[in-house]
């Protein structure tokens, strides 16, 4: 079985296979988190720091200490949540079809670094795709330039426009669809185009 991810910000993900599609949400301690550590930083910042010396007051020093604990434990659960989720992808599928990201480009040029970061798409792609070698299967990149949310995935005309606030994908042929499910059909035609050739 071949299965399609579409990468997104305001979920993590949209997976489909030939039985349909499914949303896959942004784990809701990072919202939690976010909060958390934000609410850490503002605290930090109006401790004593000479930026001279680059020393600090024992205030300081502690308000420090949590923001790098909340951090760090930030970070752990991410990984915890991208280790399940690629290896139940990993066992689940012969291959998972993705798109080339430009993700430092994304995050510059659409100002969406921290919505990226939060999700660690790069991470995640990394652990499934050494997770499915391991077990002789193929992580699948859709060229970068590949337009899958621009392409009708029911007819295939091609929109030369599509703002980012447009979340439903409206064609002339009467397709009225999610923008990420659109686009992970697409994405999964792809993808198993190329799979014949490598498999």
């Amino acid at each position: 079985d071949i299965l399609s991810a579409d990468m997104g910000l305001k979920d993590f993900a949209v997976l489909g296979d030939k039985e349909g599609f499914l949303k896959i949400r942004n784990p809701r301690w990072i919202k939690i988190h976010e909060r958390r550590l934000r609410r850490f930083q503002k605290a930090l910042s109006r401790k004593q720091y000479d930026r001279k010396t680059h020393t600090g007051s024992k205030n300081w020093y502690k308000a420090k200490k949590k923001v790098t604990k909340e951090q760090r434990k930030t970070a752990d659960q991410r990984k915890d949540f991208q280790h399940k989720l690629s290896h139940s992808l990993a066992e689940d599928y012969d291959a998972v079809c993705v798109e080339d990201l430009n993700l430092k480009g994304i995050a510059r040029g659409l100002h969406f670094g921290k919505g990226i970061q939060d999700n660690g798409y790069g991470q995640f792609l990394s652990m499934l795709g050494y997770k499915l070698e391991e077990r002789g299967k193929y992580l699948i990149k859709v060229d970068r330039y590949f337009a899958s949310s621009k392409i009708c995935s029911v007819c295939g005309h091609k929109k030369k426009e599509l703002a980012l606030s447009e979340r439903i994908y409206l064609c002339e042929c009467g397709n009225r669809m999610d923008r990420d499910v659109n686009a992970a059909v697409n994405i999964l035609k792809e993808g198993k185009r190329i799979y014949k050739k490598c498999a």
